[in-house]
């Protein structure tokens, strides 16, 4: 497995410049056939991982995952992988169809009043189905909270059966760029923690997954 993972460029804006944000955009690094996600894990399980080339024992397929493609919410969420059991930042692609069967399947994790007519409805929707929505603010590179969002995926039942056996293509540890973003953003080069930044493109979700995860 290669540690690199795509970098900033000199054409791509600052991932601060919001004001043309969505509120609700699915943002990530992406080709023609794979997404990257994020996850954190203690190094049990993330180096594991590493060498299998998708999650093995002790990870437990019977709890639920969340799967992250914005590297600074990530960041966010680890503590630029410092927090107990995040130390290990993984940067896993997984095929464009599994990422989409999931959203597919997916449900809000909190209650959509323009989708579901009471909240007992939404409660039903949310207990029968494998996978789960959420979004959260967007971080800055000083983890600062944006106006525009996140969107988190979370995976259960058979979405954890499949994302382990068919979706995952290739995992790399980016615990080693987690920590040179920091440094740069420590010592106040903003420039230079920008352009070792992923480069997160808007991902084009077909039409009828952005009426199910309420993209905006």
């Amino acid at each position: 497995m290669t540690d690199a993972v795509p970098r900033a460029v000199a054409d791509v804006p600052s991932h601060d410049a919001v004001a043309d944000v969505p509120s609700h955009q699915v943002r990530a690094v992406f080709t023609e056939e794979t997404i990257t996600v994020y996850q954190a894990y203690a190094t049990r399980i993330a180096a594991p991982a590493l060498a299998a080339g998708t999650f093995v024992d002790p990870f437990k397929r019977t709890r639920m995952t969340w799967i992250k493609p914005s590297f600074l919410w990530m960041m966010y969420r680890c503590g630029w992988a410092t927090k107990p059991d995040q130390e290990r930042v993984l940067a896993l692609d997984i095929t464009r169809a599994g990422f989409e069967w999931a959203l597919s399947r997916a449900c809000l994790s909190h209650h959509d009043r323009t989708r579901f007519a009471s909240e007992s409805e939404w409660r039903t929707a949310l207990k029968s189905s494998p996978v789960r929505v959420q979004w959260d603010p967007e971080r800055d590179l000083g983890l600062n909270p944006l106006p525009h969002r996140a969107i988190q995926v979370g995976l259960s039942g058979e979405a954890v059966e499949h994302y382990v056996d068919d979706w995952i293509t290739a995992v790399r540890d980016v615990t080693p760029l987690a920590h040179e973003v920091h440094a740069a953003v420590v010592a106040g080069d903003r420039a230079a923690a920008e352009a070792l930044l992923p480069v997160e493109r808007p991902y084009p979700l077909p039409a009828d997954l952005v009426e199910r995860v309420g993209r905006s």
